[in-house]
């Protein structure tokens, strides 16, 4: 007797078609021609693996370009246009465009979020609170991970860290940062070092949005990872700079990261849109290359940070389009390097957030289902999911498209 029964499942590393069988939101038995009682679902032949993890989004400023733009279309544009609309955030009005977002994220086969909330006085708690809602109102689908940060500065912002702290005590999961809105750089990465330590959690830094290879703030954040023993719990997300570096200064740099343990997050939609602005001809990609920096062990994700608003006035939440995205402008095409961008939108983040990914009897019986044989597949074709459960409840369904021929 099952829940669920899935039927002809491709998964990755197999070579035969696979049955699931699925009871108390777990998977309980794989095999060829599983039979017993229960509603089944026909996988056809498609690819079956654990739903996609975003490393990176922010919930609390999405979906507003009806009241903020980006008239010169720069990072300092977005920034200032967010700050000027922030002041008119409700909590019910983060809630409502937060919730379009998560169930645009469902339905393109995402089940977990690590979302950057911010946190100041002009702010104060409204958005924090509604994202505490969103995670508990959505957790039938997906799992909602919340870093807290100071986007307008830490040090140069008085009543910041009080409020960064009550968050921290209420619920917020992580710590993140953004040195370079700060008068003090160096003293915020410590002063969120010291807080991290404090409060046993993780770092999240958005660090080095520029393309001036001639100075960074991610040595500082190496230096204090390995200072305060926080290898392995620090990620860095943008870091543009890294896209201008010749190969012998990644290389040191690849080197700096894996000794201090730190991983990359890429956001290609947001990074290609806002950089380069200052230049008329050949036009800089400004998109770090995180494969070259997971070839040597480093933990590396994309995400797609903002959707609708200043920053990125696209977005329709799905990750399979952002490895694409990322391996187009990177110019991968073999099987194995689409396999690595798959890689970086499910196995990275799954483990960045704690997560296990593995279709194997005995984890929770979550995941979606592909129109794809292959994981490289996925990418190549923008595959959208057809069908996916979390812990053992379907969640969506989309329906392949029929054509009706003359």
């Amino acid at each position: 007797m099952f829940d669920y029964l899935v039927k002809n499942a491709c998964l990755h590393g197999e070579n035969t078609l696979l049955d699931l069988g699925i009871a108390n939101g777990r998977i309980v038995e794989i095999a060829q021609s599983i039979t017993g009682d229960g509603p089944v679902f026909d996988a056809g032949g498609q690819l079956v693996t654990a739903g996609f993890v975003e490393s990176h989004l922010h919930l609390d400023k999405a979906c507003i370009l009806d009241r903020a733009k980006n008239e010169t279309g720069t990072l300092s544009g977005a920034i200032s246009a967010v700050a000027n609309a922030k002041s008119g955030f409700t909590e019910d009005d983060v809630y409502a465009r937060g919730a379009k977002v998560i169930e645009k994220a469902i339905t393109q086969g995402t089940n977990a979020i690590r979302t950057h909330v911010e946190i100041d006085p002009g702010i104060g708690l409204a958005g924090f609170n509604a994202i505490k809602r969103l995670k508990a109102d959505y957790a039938w689908a997906m799992d909602i991970e919340i870093c807290v940060f100071p986007q307008e500065g830490l040090l140069n912002y008085p009543g910041t860290e009080e409020l960064l702290r009550e968050a921290l005590e209420n619920g917020a999961d992580l710590l993140g940062g953004c040195p370079y809105m700060d008068t003090d750089p160096d003293g915020q990465i410590l002063r969120l070092f010291e807080m991290a330590q404090e409060y046993d959690v993780d770092l999240d830094f958005h660090l080095d949005f520029d393309l001036d290879g001639s100075w960074r703030h991610l040595d500082e954040v190496a230096r204090q990872s390995i200072a305060f023993g926080w290898q392995g719990r620090v990620m860095i997300g943008h870091v543009t700079k890294l896209s201008v570096l010749p190969k012998p200064q990644l290389e040191d740099t690849i080197a700096i990261m894996r000794d201090a343990g730190i991983g990359l997050t890429v956001l290609p939609a947001t990074d290609l849109f806002l950089t380069g602005r200052d230049h008329d001809h050949s036009v800089p990609r400004g998109v770090a290359p995180a494969h070259k920096l997971a070839a040597h062990g480093v933990c590396c994700t994309i995400a797609t940070n903002n959707v609708l608003n200043p920053f990125t006035p696209y977005g329709d939440c799905s990750l399979s389009r952002m490895a694409n995205l990322y391996a187009n402008v990177s110019q991968l095409s073999t099987e194995a390097e689409l396999e690595n961008c798959f890689a970086m939108i499910a196995d990275a983040p799954a483990k960045l957030l704690g997560r296990s990914n593995r279709i194997a009897v005995g984890e929770a019986a979550s995941f979606i289902i592909l129109p794809a044989q292959s994981r490289a597949q996925v990418v190549s074709e923008i595959s959208r999911p057809v069908w996916g459960m979390k812990d053992g409840r379907v969640t969506f369904e989309h329906p392949a498209a029929r054509l009706f021929h003359p």
